[in-house]
């Protein structure tokens, strides 16, 4: 069958596909959910590299992150070249249009994983995006109380976020930025709010990379922010049994919001409601100056310095050693130093 997306005609082979076994949910219905929400996830995307990640045998099947442009991209979908750690390059889509987002639907994407660049400078993101990921024992309402104080820390800092369901338990915050930094400076931003908001509520909140130390509070990820680690885009489809999707949202919405109740049924009934309600976000671009600067104080007052990456990561300059606490104890014990 064809749709019409945003005028231009896409073809979705096997509609009938069944995605969602729980739900009944099929192909059909994923791109018509994309549709309806069609002018949200295209500003969501809009010129961004963005990698797809693929169910094509359903929610119950294997699934793999499409990084690198299919072969048989049509040439009306512009790509983006971006390099990763190792300093490799590729070129990913960028949707421009909501028709990109149908084509991508048709290969069974689910869950869109935008850069926080656009196409026309790919070294410098202009979003600071925060992860905000309860860890076992917490739940949403523990990251919607860490939610509400991480909005303190980031007026307090110049700054205002936008919250959305995770589309599982946790939220994401998006900063809108000038494109002024560098990955690492961004990422070091995002350190130095998360270690503020672990100093006010560190019975609930933490920052520590190692899953051992965590214990049962929200885990800022910070390293969601470093080079080619991205999050979900708003409005993406999560793959649980119930459809779950990214909902953008209004701070005086969180607390009340339940997000197993944002689905691809749900969500364009709201839509239709109140519109993307994340839309005013392309017209502010933040500065981070009052973030960095804290990030300074961090390490001259407190001897607060970089965090470990992820283990795929080459190592990176200031980087502390990448060895679990447990294990560097252990091999200290043994007389042999980590």
């Amino acid at each position: 069958m064809e749709l019409d997306a945003g005028g231009r005609a896409v073809r979705l082979s096997n509609p009938d596909k069944v995605y969602f076994p729980e739900k009944g949910y099929t192909k059909r219905d994923v791109a018509e959910y994309f549709l309806a929400v069609g002018p949200g996830i295209t500003r969501a995307l809009n010129h961004r590299p963005t990698t797809l990640q693929r169910f094509v045998d359903g929610v119950e099947g294997d699934f793999f992150y499409q990084k690198r442009a299919p072969k048989n991209l049509p040439e009306w979908i512009p790509t983006a070249r971006i390099a990763f750690p190792s300093g490799r390059p590729a070129d990913e889509i960028c949707p421009t249009e909501l028709a990109a987002v149908i084509w991508a639907a048709n290969l069974g994407t689910l869950t869109f994983h935008p850069w926080p660049v656009r196409a026309g400078d790919t070294d410098h993101p202009d979003e600071l995006r925060i992860d905000l990921d309860p860890q076992p024992g917490t739940d949403y309402a523990d990251a919607v109380t860490a939610a509400h104080e991480l909005r303190s820390v980031l007026e307090d800092h110049g700054v205002r976020g936008w919250p959305k369901t995770s589309g599982g338990r946790g939220i994401h915050v998006f900063v809108p930025i000038e494109p002024a930094w560098t990955f690492t400076e961004v990422r070091r931003a995002t350190i130095a709010a998360g270690r503020e908001l672990e100093r006010r509520m560190p019975e609930r909140v933490t920052t520590a990379w190692w899953k051992e130390e965590r214990g049962e509070r929200i885990f800022v990820d910070f390293n969601q922010t470093a080079r080619d680690r991205t999050i979900a885009s708003a409005y993406s489809v999560r793959p649980f049994p119930h459809a779950p999707v990214s909902a953008p949202l209004r701070w005086d919405e969180i607390d009340d919001a339940e997000p197993r109740d944002f689905d691809i049924r749900t969500l364009p009934v709201r839509y239709a409601e109140l519109g993307d309600v994340h839309a005013d976000m392309d017209q502010e671009a933040f500065r981070l100056d009052a973030l960095l600067e804290l990030a300074d104080r961090d390490e001259k007052e407190r001897g607060l310095g970089d965090m470990p990456y992820p283990p795929e990561y080459p190592k990176m300059p200031g980087e502390p050693k990448r060895v679990q606490p447990s294990r560097a104890r252990h091999d200290d014990d043994d007389g042999d130093l980590a």
